[in-house]
């Protein structure tokens, strides 16, 4: 209803009030309201219903519960609230994105006008630069013209510097370029009270920040900026001005990587490459080219090139000569040889009063000792021990190539033996004087001139014989003629005037080397010339390292070792090889470096050596392996030289049959990775003054490897011997032990051909090998099927008696053909 008919509009109030509301329900679901009053009945749809009485809702399904379909209807209500929510969050990202695009446009234009400013600055600097450099040559020039009476030259210098430093006119409110700059500097770029240079980081770098380039992004380098702020002053001041070529010295080894030869040049690596592909080389930046090539790409950039090679490294060590001046005395160094058992070390013993001999395993020296002695007279003597077994020829040989005197100790009841002859040739190879000790001259059987004339046979005439070599006769079991030995190492160590520079760095030999448990590494060395000091780096063959300690002959620790001083050395990181030179160096760099240098020098040495050059000669050798039955161990032994020395002596076992292949060599305990080799390779495990710990016993026995050990040589090198013949195959060796003559032959069945014999020889074995004779020709070699005397089947018939005889798959036997009886012996071999 409306107000134009004149009645009141229709709802629950007015009229409504006095009349009757009635509700009409439809499935338990209102539709309408009817409102009666006085005048006249209107149906009113209820909220949320049309007019009609139909419901705006969707119709419901028939089968659907009331309570399904609130669930639905809620389920549409929420999806469309998240709709809603979506396209608000949609609209809210796009408002963000434009504003952060808005936000870093600023910051670019800021960026950009800041640049601008700053090199708008820094022309106006140059030109003010450049105007004031300008106005003082001006000055200086009028100076010069006026005469030196004229009234300019008395004026105030400060009216003079009032007129360098009137500031430039500018325009109406606009600060000089000097104000503006400093005004740039302390907005921006200038470090002001505690602030920071413009672009630059401030506080710590944070992991987030590095990721998502916080502050800006990435920032320009230093030298980026002080390279533009240099084109822009070149630029300020009219033109661009090449800079002036820099020729440098490029050192190039036998091979460069690309990118290193650009860097060592300070070229660009894109046109280094550029020059190599003229000249028809495609390469990248990450290969090597050689060093002819690297010479022609330094020529082409104008630089000059200096060849060094990977030995170069070494020229670290320092190899000057000494002054005379600096040179100062120095002890002898004597070195004990001869042969095994003449006494060497029970002479030392008495020369020292100790008593090392006894210590040692079978009374025989298998190790270089070094010592030193303090004689009566107050002398200094240092001495070395070695050996004098077989085997121990490089031990020897290194004794006499650091010594300064050669001691030969002969027996005098034994004279002249192969070691002695041997010790002999050492001396003279390393042309170092002798002394000949004749020692037991205290035994019934002595003979010392014996030994002397033994010795003319070797070119050694001592000065009994009218010669220059000296010779004392000693004993060590009583001290006979121990002083007169003495006196006869003191004069010719006079003679030869020793003298070395202990102020320069500390160079020195390996006499012995080994790998202690609790210590480490250990090397004994002889310092040879100047002083080896605790804390000195020092590279010694393929090893490196800090002296931790040096402990001398006694067992005490020194700090420092001179010349002719013999120290055990701490504080390497590997076992040298006995030997080995030691050369100290200043830092742990050069040390490493020249390590290195030689070990891989030493490795493609050994690659070198064990490869074939041509395919012939490579099948050769796998020809030659497979006829060579080998006996592989593996060796370890408490110190260097004596591994050195137990290898070169089983290389010696075998023949052209079998040989000894060392697996290993190496110094220390047996370890559990020494088992797992052996293991592999089926090979016995040797040790030497050594034992197994105990992961490696407990791996031995469960592998079933057998560790053997010893303390003397002989017994060593004895068992690997007797190991190796058991590889050797037996002998086979035939004895004749009878012959038949065929008088006839006959026809068997089942048996074939049968010979009727005499034995006219020996006696025929039914197990005996034979062989059939014609005309003195072996046509047949075999095996007896069957022997028989008359009916019967034997083992052997006796000489002069007739048998038959049939052949083993073979039946052509003639009348008058012989037949020859033989047996076959294995004999074991040994190795000589």
């Amino acid at each position: 209803m409306s107000d134009q008919d004149g009645k009141k509009p229709l709802g629950l109030s007015g009229g409504a009030r006095s009349g009757r509301v009635n509700q009409s329900f439809s499935r338990g679901r209102t539709k309408s309201v009817v409102v009666e009053t006085k005048r006249k009945r209107v149906v009113v749809p209820k909220p949320g219903s049309s007019s009609s009485g139909q419901s705006d809702a969707p119709r419901r399904p028939s089968g659907v519960s009331d309570a399904e379909m609130e669930r639905r209807l809620k389920a549409l209500q929420a999806a469309k609230a998240r709709e809603s929510e979506e396209a608000e969050r949609r609209e809210r990202e796009e408002r963000e994105r434009e504003e952060e695009r808005a936000r870093r446009k600023a910051e670019i234009e800021a960026k950009e006008r800041e640049e601008r400013e700053r090199e708008e600055a820094l022309k106006a600097k140059a030109e003010e630069d450049e105007r004031r450099k300008r106005e003082e040559e001006e000055r200086r020039a009028a100076e010069r013209a006026a005469p030196a009476a004229s009234p300019a030259a008395d004026a105030p210098a400060g009216a003079k510097e009032d007129r360098t430093a009137r500031p430039v006119p500018t325009k109406t409110g606009a600060p000089t370029p000097a104000k503006r700059d400093n005004k740039d500097r302390d907005d921006k770029g200038g470090r002001g009270k505690g602030g920071e240079r413009d672009g630059r980081r401030s506080g710590k770098l944070t992991v987030n920040q590095a990721l998502t380039g916080g502050e800006g992004g990435r920032q320009r380098s230093m030298a980026a900026m002080k390279r533009k702020q240099e084109r822009a002053r070149q630029k300020a001041m009219g033109g661009h001005q090449e800079r002036e070529k820099i020729v440098r010295d490029v050192q190039v080894p036998e091979a460069i990587v690309v990118s290193e030869l650009a860097n060592r040049m300070a070229e660009r690596v894109a046109d280094v490459v550029k020059e190599l592909m003229k000249m028809g080389m495609m390469v990248t930046q990450n290969q090597s080219i050689d060093q002819d090539t690297a010479e022609l790409i330094v020529e082409e950039f104008g630089h000059r090139m200096v060849r060094v090679s990977d030995s170069d490294v070494e020229d670290v060590i320092d190899t000057v000569e000494d002054n005379p001046e600096d040179l100062k005395p120095r002890a002898p160094v004597i070195t004990i040889m001869g042969h095994v058992d003449h006494g060497k070390t029970s002479l030392l013993d008495a020369i020292r009063n100790a008593k090392v001999v006894a210590g040692e395993a079978g009374g025989i020296t298998q190790h270089i000792g070094a010592y030193q002695v303090t004689t009566d007279g107050g002398q200094l003597l240092t001495f070395l021990d070695t050996p004098g077994h077989a085997a121990f020829t490089s031990m020897r040989a290194r004794g006499a190539q650091v010594t300064d005197i050669v001691v030969l100790v002969v027996a005098a009841d034994d004279a002249v033996m192969p070691q002695t002859v041997e010790a002999i040739n050492h001396a003279k190879a390393a042309g170092v004087p002798m002394i000949v000790a004749i020692n037991k001259i205290d035994k019934p059987a002595a003979d010392p001139m014996k030994v002397r004339t033994d010795l003319l046979q070797h070119e050694v005439v001592v000065e009994q014989m009218s010669g220059e070599v000296q010779d004392v006769e000693v004993s060590a079991h009583t001290g006979q003629g121990l002083d007169e030995l003495l006196d006869a190492i003191a004069l010719q160590a006079e003679i030869l005037e020793l003298k070395a520079n202990p102020d320069r760095a500390a160079s020195g030999a390996v006499i012995e080397a080994q790998l202690d448990v609790g210590r480490g590494p250990v090397a004994t060395v002889l310092v040879q010339n100047g002083t080896l000091k605790q804390g000195d780096i020092f590279v010694v063959g393929e090893q490196w390292g800090k002296v931790r300690a040096l402990i001398n002959d006694k067992g005490d620790r020194v700090k420092e070792a001179g010349p002719s001083v013999p120290v055990e050395v701490l504080g390497l990181n590997g076992t040298p090889e006995a030997g080995d030179v030691l050369n100290v160096v200043d830092t742990e760099a050069q040390a490493r470096e020249i390590a290195d240098y030689r070990e891989q020098a030493a490795k493609d040495r050994r690659a070198a050596a064990g490869a074939a050059t041509t395919l012939d000669q490579l099948m050769a050798k796998a020809k030659a392996d497979q006829n060579v039955a080998e006996l592989p161990v593996l060796v370890k032994a408490d110190v260097q030289g004596s591994a050195e020395a137990i290898a070169q002596a089983l290389e010696k076992v075998g023949n052209e049959e079998v040989r000894v292949r060392i697996l290993h060599s190496g110094v220390g305990a047996i370890t559990e990775s020494d088992i797992g080799l052996a293991e592999a390779s089926g090979a016995p495990v040797i040790g030497f003054n050594v034992r197994a710990n105990a992961p490696a016993r407990n791996a031995a026995n469960q592998k079933g490897v057998e560790i053997r050990y010893y303390s003397v040589i002989y017994d060593l090198v004895d068992d690997v011997k007797k190991a190796a013949s058991g590889l050797l195959s037996a002998e086979v060796r035939e004895n004749f032990i009878g012959y038949a003559e065929i008088k006839d032959t006959f026809r068997v069945s089942g048996v074939g051909n049968v010979a009727g014999c005499l034995v006219t020889e020996g006696v025929a074995r039914r197990s005996a090998g034979v062989r059939l004779l014609r005309d003195n020709v072996v046509i047949h070699e075999g095996t007896l099927k069957t022997l028989k005397r008359f009916k019967d089947e034997v083992k052997e018939v006796q000489s002069g008696q007739e048998c038959g005889m049939a052949f083993e798959n073979y039946d052509d036997v003639r009348k008058g053909d012989v037949i020859e009886i033989f047996e076959r012996e294995e004999v074991e071999r040994s190795l000589d």
